[in-house]
């Protein structure tokens, strides 16, 4: 099975945009353009070169020897929470965040009890495209404010489904589901176990999958390849607006350049929005908040927690690791959400995490995730660990390096509840 992907990837990344693809086998990266850089720098030969070429090391020695501008780590600071204000302002304006309002009206869809807890299917509109949809998912028959988790779906190479990868609301469910479920989270809905823990639980559909996607439909004749929107659940057609999507994410990107923001603003503005819905709720206590996902779920967790210190607690799984394994590596197995233009000058991708110092911080890894290279996690790992320490709060802080490829299986899901217990239950 494994060669099997490995060998995909690699047509994949060869014949480039003209492929697009699924990419089953790669949680939260960009559809079309991958490769497997294990297989790819299996030669010790080729463990020098760059996916850029000669240009590799020029690129990476502009600043090599430099720490980031607006880094904790820099002789100049002192005090964390001076800094944090400072650095966050100035990560916010390379993101280019843009003003979408305050939180819309919120429509309950349907409420029904599976499993031991009470579900609620949620929309709310924004001032732009589809409704946004989500779950919300808590114990049933459980009174009074609870802690609350804001859970983050991955991005999987699957823009058609969102909430739908990390949760299960009936026995039946999509088979491209179970699937997905089974080789990211050894089968479990991780949404539903932490729920189950005694926390309320929200699950919005992320910029632009499932309810929030391009629909074909809404672009001109000329792009949509001959698919159209008719009969969305059959597999065949998922696939195929998957591969659509894929080769897509290159003109939302660039679109949204051209637009004067970019897709971490975006993200963070939607988010923003769903972590406001979530505070709003009675059920929940807005000083016991957490966050977390996997992979692209990871990555919007590093953005999300970085900035808004409602997040109280913060889990990223499987996407941590630092801007030069990006320009070296890795740019190649990523997806266009991931960047923010000159923001690496200033600070490094492990210290938008660390803004949040010293409220605490778990980070979860795989050894052998092919998204990134250990090296360069364990140079974010050192990164995270010396701004925690300086700020006074070392203990706050924890990485761990789990056993396999790219996932969130139950051992690691085991961690990161117990972890949430440790700080949002005190």
């Amino acid at each position: 099975m494994k060669n099997k992907r490995r060998q995909f990837l690699k047509q994949t990344a060869l014949s480039a945009l003209g492929a697009g693809g699924m990419l089953k086998g790669l949680a939260g990266i960009s559809e079309q353009i991958f490769s497997n850089s294990k297989m790819e720098r299996g030669n010790p030969d080729d463990s020098h070169l760059s996916v850029i070429g000669l240009y590799g090391d020029w690129a990476a020695g502009l600043h090599e020897n430099t720490l980031p501008s607006f880094s904790f780590r820099r002789e100049g600071w002192k005090n964390v929470d001076k800094w944090r204000p400072v650095a966050s302002k100035r990560v916010k304006e390379r993101m280019s965040i843009p003003d979408i309002g305050k939180a819309p009206r919120l429509t309950v869809i349907k409420q029904f009890v599976y499993d031991g807890l009470h579900i609620q299917e949620l929309s709310w509109q924004l001032p732009y495209g589809r409704a946004t949809e989500a779950l919300l998912l808590k114990p049933e028959n459980v009174t009074g404010k609870l802690p609350a988790i804001l859970a983050f779906h991955d991005h999987g190479g699957n823009k058609y489904f969102g909430t739908r990868k990390i949760t299960k609301t009936s026995d039946q469910q999509h088979p491209l589901m179970i699937a997905h479920q089974k080789e990211y989270y050894e089968g479990f809905a991780w949404a539903n176990e932490i729920a189950r823990r005694g926390y309320v639980v929200l699950v919005p559909d992320a910029f632009p999958f499932a309810s929030r996607r391009v629909m074909i439909k809404d672009v001109p004749q000329f792009m949509r390849n001959g698919l159209d929107d008719s009969d969305p659940e059959n597999p065949t057609n998922i696939n195929a607006y998957n591969q659509w999507a894929g080769q897509h994410e290159h003109t939302m990107a660039k679109s949204l350049f051209c637009a004067g923001t970019t897709w971490p603003g975006v993200f963070f503005a939607e988010d923003k929005i769903a972590l406001d819905i979530l505070c709003a709720r009675d059920d929940v206590d807005r000083d016991r908040i957490g966050c977390a996902g996997l992979s692209g779920g990871g990555m919007r967790t590093v953005f999300m927690a970085g900035l808004d210190e409602r997040i109280k607690c913060a889990i990223p799984v499987g996407f941590m690791t630092t801007w030069k394994d990006f320009l070296l590596n890795k740019s190649i197995n990523h997806t266009w959400m991931v960047y923010v233009p000159l923001l690496p000058v200033e600070l490094d991708f492990p210290e938008i995490l660390a803004l949040r110092a010293p409220l605490p911080s778990l980070v979860l890894n795989d050894e052998d995730d092919d998204l990134y290279t250990m090296p360069e996690m364990q140079r974010a790992d050192k990164i995270l660990n010396e701004v925690y320490r300086k700020a006074g709060h070392e203990d706050h802080y924890k990485c761990s390096f789990h056993p396999g490829p790219h996932k969130f299986d139950k051992k690691m899901q085991k961690e990161a509840f117990d972890w949430f217990d440790r700080w949002l239950k005190q």
